[in-house]
């Protein structure tokens, strides 16, 4: 089947699915139900019932029998029926309701939700959108007395409705974007005979912009370590591409690789003022041999058995910011007992380097690779640091 032929289908399926269907297919496309309370949601719920002064307030989603609460208060649990509910009538009747007395309302005066617990008089909803446009929920404001709502509340109540779905869109990019982000580390470190390999990364917010990349080669461990300069939803797309830019042609010599993704970046995004820096290198296991390229990290350290200590530099820039400067690959000697480190410039965060070499020394010197990952994740969540920390170690046993 034509690729025209495979949308004209789908499009023919999402056609003959009723209202209520892709309704409820966009609620479930939001990942929202039956998940924890949510600070983002919960502020404008707050706000709403500070604002209105109502006893009860609720954001709630509309699923098949029932209507769920993300965010409630004055409402005693997360769910109650969908049945006779005022929020599935808000959807029903377009999007908005009001009713400022329920008891003298003919529709709604035997409203179980009147007559009953808890014996509401006034609501007020607004319907809650998917990014789709199909109608999910509602912010609504209760009260079990009656009440008038003149225009501005209404359209401070919109405002409010707004900024929920807005919340809530981004939630859903998230859960996107957290499905990239978990492509951004490697599901389990390779085992290297003759070396001990740890790696480990902390994300400063939602989303992170370093990345980390190990697997097997030809000669033994290909190990990548790349910081996407900026916090958030782009760089982290940004971040996938380079490491789907890396991996492409594996057999491909590291330089060629880098400066293939140099111009990759300057092409596709140069006008985002978005750059990379990167260690991207592969360690041949037979003879301790690291060949690298440094795109402008120079992160990287040796700590020798001898007891010295070598920290990698050269004048390699970082990638995509459109200078046209190739990048050349070096070479250094691991020896049974030294400890190769890479980190992102989150842990400038945590040590200062630039005052000698004795945090290093604290840190790594004789530590077991994976403990030394750990202290340094552990290190990053005590201080609450404000960028992302990645971590490498690899230790040469024979």
């Amino acid at each position: 089947m034509s690729q025209c032929a495979d949308t004209l289908h789908v499009l023919g399926e999402h056609m003959l699915l009723s209202d209520e269907e892709r309704r409820q297919q966009a609620v479930d496309s939001l990942h929202i139900l039956d998940t924890p309370p949510d600070e983002r949601i919960d502020r404008v719920t707050r706000l709403a019932q500070e604002l209105f002064q109502v006893p009860m307030v609720s954001v709630t989603l509309i699923d098949r029998e029932r209507q769920w609460r993300k965010s409630e208060i004055g409402l005693g649990g997360p769910e109650a029926p969908r049945k006779d509910s005022f929020c599935d009538a808000t959807l029903r009747r377009g999007g908005s309701l009001v009713i400022e007395d329920a008891s003298q309302d003919s529709e709604f005066s035997t409203n179980p939700f009147v007559a009953g617990d808890p014996h509401l008089r006034f609501y007020a909803g607004n319907a809650l959108h998917a990014p789709c446009g199909e109608q999910v929920g509602t912010l609504c404001i209760m009260d079990t007395a009656p009440r008038v709502l003149d225009q501005r509340q209404r359209g401070l109540l919109q405002d409010l409705s707004l900024w929920v779905q807005t919340e809530m869109a981004r939630q859903s990019e998230l859960d996107d974007l957290a499905v990239i982000q978990r492509t951004l580390r490697p599901r389990s470190i390779p085992h290297i005979p003759g070396y001990t390999v740890a790696a480990g990364a902390r994300s400063a917010g939602d989303i992170a912009g370093d990345f980390h990349d190990l697997h097997r080669s030809d000669r033994g461990l290909r190990l990548t370590v790349a910081d996407v300069m900026g916090k958030g939803m782009g760089p982290s797309i940004v971040a996938s591409a380079v490491r789907a830019a890396l991996r492409t042609a594996p057999d491909r010599p590291l330089s060629r690789a880098v400066n293939e993704t140099d111009k990759l970046l300057e092409e596709e995004i140069g006008d985002l003022n978005i750059f990379v820096t990167a260690f991207h290198s592969e360690l041949d296991i037979s003879t301790g041999q690291l060949t690298f390229v440094d795109a402008g990290h120079n992160l990287s350290f040796v700590l020798r058995t001898t007891g010295d200590q070598e920290r990698i530099r050269t004048d390699g820039l970082p990638l995509g910011m459109g200078l046209e400067t190739a990048h050349q690959e070096a070479q250094i000697q691991l020896n049974p007992g030294d400890l190769f480190i890479c980190s992102s410039d989150g842990l400038l965060d945590l040590i200062d380097l630039e005052a000698g070499e004795d945090e290093i020394e604290r840190l790594f010197r004789d530590t077991e690779p994976e403990t030394a990952v750990q202290r340094v994740l552990n290190l990053a969540e005590a201080a609450k640091a404000t960028d992302d920390v990645t971590i490498v170690v690899v230790r040469c046993d024979s």
